[in-house]
């Protein structure tokens, strides 16, 4: 798998960002335990300081945790995930309404395009 960064922004961010979206799309499973800092940062191919870096950050979170000389495992809160998702959601809805105000296209034709040409897509 490849993962791309953008020099825009520190990599553990965007890091952060990848494994969000891994647990709440499912890729990593409630209570799975997570591969080893060294194999996360191989498997991305960044520093292992900077893998751990963004591990404490969704250990804040609480969508990671820690258990003692056994490794880091994905939250099993439901809820917890489930408000993940829904935060991620409100942030892509959000950058597009803006995307299509910015071409002049307001809300309710942005739905509306958004309806038509998702559906045309496949997307749902």
């Amino acid at each position: 798998m490849d993962y791309n960064f953008d020099n825009e922004r520190p990599i553990y961010i965007q890091l952060v960002e990848m494994i969000r979206i891994d647990i709440v799309s499912g890729k990593f499973k409630k209570g799975q335990k997570l591969p080893s800092v060294r194999e996360l940062a191989l498997m991305m191919k960044v520093n292992p300081n900077t893998m751990q870096k963004a591990l404490v950050e969704l250990e804040n979170e609480k969508l990671i945790y820690t258990e003692r000389t056994n490794g880091k495992y994905v939250t099993e809160d439901k809820e917890l995930i489930e408000n993940a998702k829904k935060e991620l959601a409100q942030e892509k809805v959000n950058n597009y309404l803006k995307s299509m105000q910015n071409i002049g296209i307001n809300y309710d034709s942005a739905i509306r395009y958004l309806q038509e040409l998702g559906g045309k897509n496949g997307i749902s």
